[in-house]
C-alpha cells in the first residue's frame, strides 16, 4: 500500500460516520476533493496524503504526534498548518476571529510552498460548497456557521484569496478566486 493510500484508509477511518456541515454528504468527501484539487498541481505524495489528512486532527481524536508516528515529520508539519487551535471549551462563534487570524499568519509565514497547495485544495473545496449553497439561498448560509456575518467571512476569504496570489497561474486559484468574488460581490 502506498503513503497516499494509507493516508486515505487513515482519514475514512477517523472521518466514519461524520457528515459535513450544511450537506448531508459523508465528510470524507471534502479531504478527498482537497486532495483531487492538490493533485491538479502536484503530484508530490506527501501533499497529497497531507491533503487527505488536513481535518484529522482538528476534527477528530487523531493528535499531531500520530500523524508524524504514522506518516512522517513532513505530513504532520502540513497538516499543522492547516489545524486550528479550536480553544476547546470556549463558544467556537467567540474565538473564531482570533483563531482565523493565527491560521493567516501560519499562512503567511509558510516557506514549503506545498502548504499553500494544501490550503487552496481546502479553501477551494470550501468555497465550491459555500457557493452551491449560496445559489439556492443566498446570504441566509451564513446563518449555519460559527461567524454568521458575511462581511467577516468575506475578510477570512479574500485575505486567503490574496495570500495565496502567487498560485494565480493554477486553475485552481483561478476557480478560487472566481468563487470568493462571486460570492462576496455585494459584501464590504
Amino acid at each position: 500500500m502506498t503513503l497516499f493510500d494509507e493516508a486515505i484508509q487513515f482519514a475514512v477511518e477517523k472521518h466514519s460516520g461524520a457528515i459535513r456541515k450544511r450537506e448531508s454528504a459523508p465528510y470524507i468527501l471534502h479531504p478527498l476533493e482537497t486532495a483531487v484539487i492538490a493533485g491538479s498541481m502536484t503530484s508530490d505524495e506527501e501533499v497529497l496524503a497531507a491533503a487527505v489528512l488536513h481535518d484529522t486532527v482538528e476534527d477528530t481524536d487523531a493528535t499531531l504526534e500520530e500523524i508524524e508516528a504514522r506518516f512522517g515529520a513532513r505530513i504532520a508539519e502540513l497538516v499543522a498548518s492547516e489545524t486550528e487551535d479550536k480553544r476547546e471549551g470556549a463558544p467556537a462563534s467567540e474565538t473564531w476571529r482570533i483563531r482565523k487570524e493565527e491560521s493567516l499568519e501560519e499562512l503567511k509565514k509558510a516557506e514549503d510552498p506545498a502548504v499553500k497547495i494544501l490550503w487552496l485544495g481546502d479553501k477551494l473545496s470550501n468555497m465550491r460548497s459555500f457557493y452551491r449553497a449560496w445559489k439556492i439561498s443566498g446570504d441566509v448560509i451564513w446563518e449555519s456557521f460559527n461567524q454568521k456575518d458575511p462581511a467577516q467571512q468575506a475578510w477570512y476569504y479574500r485575505s486567503i484569496d490574496s495570500l495565496l496570489s502567487e498560485l494565480k497561474g493554477y486553475e485552481a486559484w483561478q476557480e478560487f478566486h472566481s468563487l470568493v468574488e462571486t460570492v462576496f460581490a455585494g459584501v464590504v
